[in-house]
């Protein structure tokens, strides 16, 4: 890329960000507070009940080795901030959520034995360790622990309250989203914990920065801004534990102080429901994989143990256009709920097992893409219970061309040109130019199907090449879903289409028909104004974890294709 191009990329990256991310920045860099290693306040005293809170697999395999992203390591060749490991994997080690994992009583001495080797070879204000991120969800874990019945060790509730206080000037104004928000929930969760003036400092410094960033974070479907359906899980969590905590700590904590997480929780868990597939994992939209989050039903479960509700079938979904219905939901039949602002369309077929979620929205907050892949007006497809069509999800974080290749269009159910990507993500976390998605029709057909027209602007940027419309058309009687693509353009338009791993494809003697089997489950796909080609690619549905699996792309012939995937009839004219 030359010198200009390099520019205006940077440019198109910075001008969405918000000046307190810029000057945030610098004064995070220039800032070197020194640890304040008073002793704790005060306990305060617990007069409501504590629930058990959602729990992770295991990831404390023996006092010294650790797993994370399905990588295990060993803490004595190792330590804590070993340049040879990912900067991902460090920051696990310093979460210690195995405190809070299935299984957790039975490894308490581990735990004891872990957090004195971590006060004593993590000195305060230094490294990894102290980083507010991992610093925020460390906080929280090990009061947990404590609140689960455990005895602190010596020096134990020093260490958490020095934490809290470095934690208070280290606070990720330059990030904002969630790192911002998981260091308000450690304020306020430590706040409860301790008692006394500095306690209550900390507890009001993170539930102003909440009143904020609750509003400005969760959409009004219920959706966390960042558009991953992992993130929002993890909000989820959040959001369920400064309510547990504030349960336990009832006279320190008033009405006002908790409407706005008990206003938004029930959009929030039904918006969960609705990104998941029916294996019970969330879809794989920009960074989400399972393993990083509780599992949906584990949060769900969570949710009920402190006291809220079971989760309801969802009621009237949200309208596109104001005033205007879409339909209702059914679980003996179909159902379209439409998530807006989100930007997400899912819809159902229990009678065929068959679920599909659309990807129709923007790629994130303007000012915070970081997790955000080119994947807009791609879709997830499950049937019979089982996932067809995937992501392709995500196996690192950081530099290198596999993240990249991971964030591009082509590793999503979408259509490039030339080969380059709807918004023009860089780096690790960096989006420049980005596509602007807009839902032109939904039509919800009284349980007979449905059909969803959207568009995006992001290859307009190409001299020639005009807007991408694509229209999903579900006929339910007949088990067929209709995929048309538009696009005017001069370079090569492409659809792509990753299968989930066991599938097998293969091309019949009529060159226009696809299919996909995996060995008990076939499914046809018949291409129209295209021509399809079979390749291999890699599946990551958790860190660490790259399978292979098989894919398709559907070459156009002309400015238009369509792809009938029929799992019952597909026909021409269907």
């Amino acid at each position: 890329m030359n010198p200009i191009a390099k520019a205006m990329r940077l440019w198109n990256t910075v001008r969405w960000l918000k000046p307190v991310q810029v000057y945030g920045r610098v004064r995070f860099r220039l800032s070197k507070p020194k640890p304040d290693l008073r002793p704790a306040p005060r306990l305060r005293e617990a007069t409501g009940p504590w629930a058990m809170p959602a729990r992770r697999a295991q990831s404390l395999v023996t006092p010294t080795q650790m797993r994370f992203l399905n990588e295990e390591r060993d803490l004595d060749a190792h330590g804590w901030d070993s340049k040879d490991l990912a900067k991902l994997w460090r920051y696990n080690q310093h979460y210690f959520d195995d405190l809070c994992a299935f299984g957790a009583a039975e490894r308490t001495e581990w735990h004891r034995e872990l957090i004195a080797r971590w006060m004593r070879e993590c000195p305060p204000g230094k490294g990894t360790a102290w980083e507010p991120y991992p610093s925020s969800l460390r906080i929280v874990n090990w009061i947990k622990w404590l609140r689960a019945g455990n005895e602190p060790l010596p020096g134990m509730l020093d260490s958490l309250a020095a934490q809290v206080r470095f934690l208070t000037r280290r606070l990720e104004w330059h990030l904002l989203g969630n790192h911002l928000f998981v260091n308000a929930k450690a304020l306020m969760i430590a706040g409860l914990f301790f008692a006394g003036d500095e306690a209550e400092e900390w507890f009001e410094l993170g539930e102003g920065i909440l009143r904020t960033e609750i509003p400005e974070q969760i959409l009004a479907d219920g959706g966390q801004f960042e558009r991953s359906p992992m993130y929002h899980a993890l909000a989820v969590e959040d959001m369920l534990d400064i309510l547990n905590a504030a349960r336990t700590y009832p006279a320190a904590c008033d009405d006002d102080d908790l409407a706005h997480l008990r206003e938004k929780l029930p959009s929030m868990r039904e918006f969960l429901r609705a990104m998941c597939h029916p294996d019970g994992e969330v879809a794989f939209f920009n960074d989400s994989v399972t393993g990083v989050a509780p599992t949906p039903a584990e949060l769900e479960a969570y949710a009920v143990r402190l006291g809220l509700p079971e989760a309801a079938e969802p009621g009237l979904a949200a309208p596109v256009e104001p005033g205007r219905p879409v339909c209702l939901q059914n679980r003996n039949g179909p159902c379209m709920r439409v998530l807006q602002p989100s930007g997400f369309i899912r819809i159902d077929e229990p009678h065929l097992g068959a679920a599909v979620i659309l990807d129709v929205g923007p790629v994130g907050p303007d000012y915070l893409p970081g997790h955000a892949h080119a994947d807009t007006l791609s879709f997830e497809l499950s049937l019979e219970g089982r996932r067809v069509l995937v992501n392709s999800g995500i196996s690192q974080y950081g530099l290198g061309a596999e993240r990249l290749r991971q964030r591009g269009t082509a590793a999503h159910n979408t259509v490039t040109v030339d080969g380059a990507d709807s918004s023009e993500v860089w780096g690790g976390f960096r989006v420049a130019r980005r596509a602007q998605a807009r839902v032109a029709r939904i039509v919800e057909q009284g349980g007979h199907g449905a059909i969803v027209e959207a568009e995006h602007d992001g290859y307009t940027r190409f001299r020639g090449t005009g807007v991408h419309r694509r229209t999903w058309t579900f006929d339910y009687g007949a088990g067929c879903l209709v995929v048309s693509d538009a696009i005017e353009t001069a370079g090569a338009a492409e659809s792509h289409w990753h299968f989930a791993p066991g599938f097998e494809l293969a091309i019949g003697q009529d060159p226009t028909v696809l299919r996909a089997s995996d060995g008990a489950f076939t499914v046809e796909f018949r291409a129209e104004g295209a021509e399809w080609r079979l390749s291999q690619s890699k599946y990551s549905p958790q860190f660490g974890l790259s399978l292979p699996n098989a894919k398709a792309v559907a070459r156009f012939t002309g400015p238009a294709a369509t792809v009938r995937i029929g799992w019952r009839s597909c026909t021409s004219s269907s």
